[in-house]
């Protein structure tokens, strides 16, 4: 009885105790979250730590020879830093900071989809359904998806308390205020006001927020394309990172405001080019001040070396032109339909036989990398799609320059030999298909048949192989597969039962005969063209086709990586076989009016491939012909005759060389070609 009393008492002492000390907690705790709420939010806002992102310097972008593609100079920016601005002046630090950038013509970050009239009518701006529906949304202004401008308006000068000025005022202040959230701004993320602006609004900026600690003018690095309109499809861009990319890269540590390669060599690079941004710490003590607590500098990026020369990419693009404005005189001297009056794009590739490093690599129409953003709209609408990559991406159907490919294949599967004749009778008929010749040739030797171009020799020449033989070899000379280049390339298309089966259409047998002549459903890019020429003239051996000579560090003294000849494949033809097609591509070019008077040996062939509209206009060629030393191919669409393209080859050729010009040349009626 006695114990039962003593255990009931200690429970009784114990819950007492519990009690007691809970009331406490709980008292404590009403006074931290309520009675004491300001204080102590006003400690963890003061009394803390923050890190600001600082920039890396971009690695620059050189050609073969050390000339600046991409380079960086020093822009100036406005910043407004949070840790040193109070929230009840923000907006009197943006509403100086517009007047004194307009005073100065600067544009300064309007993202608002929201516009006010010369009336003073507040209108949603076109095309801007997205951010105008996240503007209405729950999360945001919480209003109806129907609505005005005006009530939007309202609620937002509501929302960043900026009644008391204009109504013009309001709207910049809101704009600035709107972009500042979407930017994530906050003591870790400076809101950059202005980008880009001058030196002279630069130093009357600077002399007037002397008083303003949270507005900041900053120098940073501006990437300049020094020539704009050379390489500007390999070189790329640069622009502020998306949502999308901001999502995949912020774990490798870049922010919402970053600068990233957009295209080219700046996206495929974009590792090696950005470098390691810096850092600074701020402590922000209880009565608001800041102390800067530590520095981490930053580390520039690396710098990317092309294999691309300006000089002769320059030419290329030059000579590009006078091919499509040549393919124009054709159509005006012949007065027919298809004959060159639709020709509006042309791409050109040269490529180095020792390394098969890219020389040049021009694109026709081309534009200015300087102007890429001013012009965009612009470049979408222009005719000839000049944002097109078309020396790696532009697959068009190869013709009769794929003959020398079906040439070695057959010579090397006993499907001919050097003996086998063909009679041409002008037409070539196999399973319901007709194939037409130019010419009645009568019969001809492999090497009349890449001479001639004859396409009833190749039609049956590709019959006996078959189809998957040759695309085999196809593959293996850089045909129908990605040759290398670091910023991206089409893979092209091989005619066969592989691809037909891609499309859901059958395949048939017959078909191999218009593929054997480059038709049917080939499709290369000069590139591939380009790579298909050096692998022959390198005796079957492809190496990996490249625009990167080599990485170095910013200051260009350590170099970090440096490209060496690759092999990737070979054709697996004999280096007797295969000397017989290089023969005929000799006496093929040699004949041709472009090279009847040359001062160089040199092989090739000429292509002219139908399709809706006019013909386009190949070819491919490498010189010398006795010690190659570049390969080169040239497209030139709905270019109507080859000569066109073999024009063209003639002048770079001559200029890569340096050749002298034949002065007595007559230039050829384009009619009698």
């Amino acid at each position: 009885m006695i114990k039962a009393k003593i255990k009931k008492w200690r429970y009784a002492f114990i819950l007492t105790l519990v009690t007691i000390i809970s009331g406490v907690f709980c008292a404590r705790l009403i006074q931290w979250q309520i009675r004491d709420n300001d204080f102590y939010e006003d400690i963890a806002l003061t009394s803390t730590e923050y890190t600001i992102e600082t920039d890396a310097i971009r690695g620059e972008i050189f050609d073969a020879n050390g000339q600046p593609l991409a380079q960086n100079t020093t822009g100036y920016r406005i910043v407004i830093n949070k840790i040193f601005t109070p929230e009840e002046k923000l907006n009197d630090y943006i509403v100086k900071l517009i007047e004194l950038t307009e005073k100065c013509a600067c544009k300064w970050e309007d993202k608002l989809p929201i516009k006010r009239d010369k009336n003073g009518k507040y209108y949603f701006e076109d095309d801007r359904e997205s951010d105008i529906e996240e503007l209405k949304s729950r999360d945001f202004l919480n209003m109806n998806p129907y609505s005005t401008a005006d009530e939007c308006m309202q609620r937002l000068v509501e929302k960043y308390e900026c009644q008391k000025y204009s109504p013009r005022m309001q709207h910049d202040i809101v704009s600035v205020r709107y972009n500042m959230g979407k930017n994530i701004y906050s003591r870790s993320n400076p809101y950059i006001f202005a980008k880009n602006i001058t030196e002279s609004a630069m130093m009357i900026i600077s002399e007037n927020t002397q008083s303003d600690p949270g507005i900041e003018v900053q120098d940073c690095a501006v990437r300049k394309y020094i020539e704009g309109t050379t390489a500007p499809h390999i070189v790329g861009v640069t622009g502020l990172i998306s949502a999308e990319e901001y999502d995949e890269l912020k774990n490798k540590g870049y922010a919402y405001n970053d600068i990233v390669g957009k295209l080219g060599i700046e996206y495929a690079y974009e590792d090696q080019l950005r470098g390691k941004p810096g850092s600074k710490t701020y402590e922000v003590n209880p009565d608001g001040t800041a102390v800067e607590k530590s520095t981490v500098e930053s580390q520039p990026g690396n710098s990317i070396h092309l294999t691309i020369d300006s000089k002769y990419q320059k030419f290329a693009q030059k000579v590009l032109k006078e091919a499509v404005e040549q393919a124009h005189e054709y159509h005006n001297a012949s007065g027919k339909k298809y004959s060159g009056e639709d020709c509006v794009g042309a791409a050109l590739v040269m490529i180095n036989v020792k390394d098969f490093s890219v020389i040049c690599s021009a694109s026709y129409p081309n534009y200015d990398l300087t102007k890429y953003y001013s012009d965009y709209d612009k470049l979408l609408e222009t005719k000839g799609d000049p944002l097109v990559n078309r020396a790696f991406n532009g697959a068009l159907a190869p013709g009769s320059t794929f003959k020398p490919l079906v040439a070695s294949a057959a010579l090397e599967e006993g499907a001919i030999t050097t003996a086998t004749t063909i009679n041409c009778q002008g037409i070539y008929a196999t399973g319901g298909l007709k194939l037409n010749c130019m010419h009645v040739h009568g019969p001809l030797n492999v090497y009349e048949g890449i001479r001639e171009s004859c396409n009833v020799f190749f039609a049956e020449t590709a019959r006996r192989l078959g189809i998957e033989k040759m695309d085999t070899y196809a593959k293996r000379a850089g045909l129908g597969v990605k040759t290398g280049v670091e910023t991206g390339e089409s893979t092209g298309t091989l005619a066969g039962p592989e691809f037909c089966e891609l499309m859901g259409t059958p395949w048939y047998e017959p078909q191999v005969s218009p593929a054997g002549i480059g038709q049917s459903d080939n499709q290369f890019t000069p590139v591939q063209l380009a790579t298909y020429a050096a692998t022959i003239a390198n005796n079957g051996v492809r190496l990996k086709t490249h625009v990167v000579d080599s990485i170095t560090d910013y200051t260009g003294k350590k170099v970090l990586y440096k490209a060496e000849p690759e092999v990737v494949d070979n054709m697996g033809v004999s280096e007797e076989n295969l000397k017989q097609v290089q023969i005929a591509m000799n006496m093929a070019a040699m004949n041709y009016d472009s090279f009847k008077s040359f001062k160089m040996q040199i092989a090739g062939k000429t292509g002219t491939a139908e399709n809706s509209g006019s013909d386009h206009a190949n070819f491919i060629c490498y010189a010398p012909y006795d010690e190659p030393e570049i390969a080169m191919a040239i497209m030139i669409e709905h270019g109507a005759k080859s000569w066109v393209a073999a024009d063209a080859a003639e002048k770079m050729l001559t200029e890569y060389f340096s050749l002298e010009k034949d002065k007595d040349k007559q230039k050829i009626d384009p009619l009698m070609r």
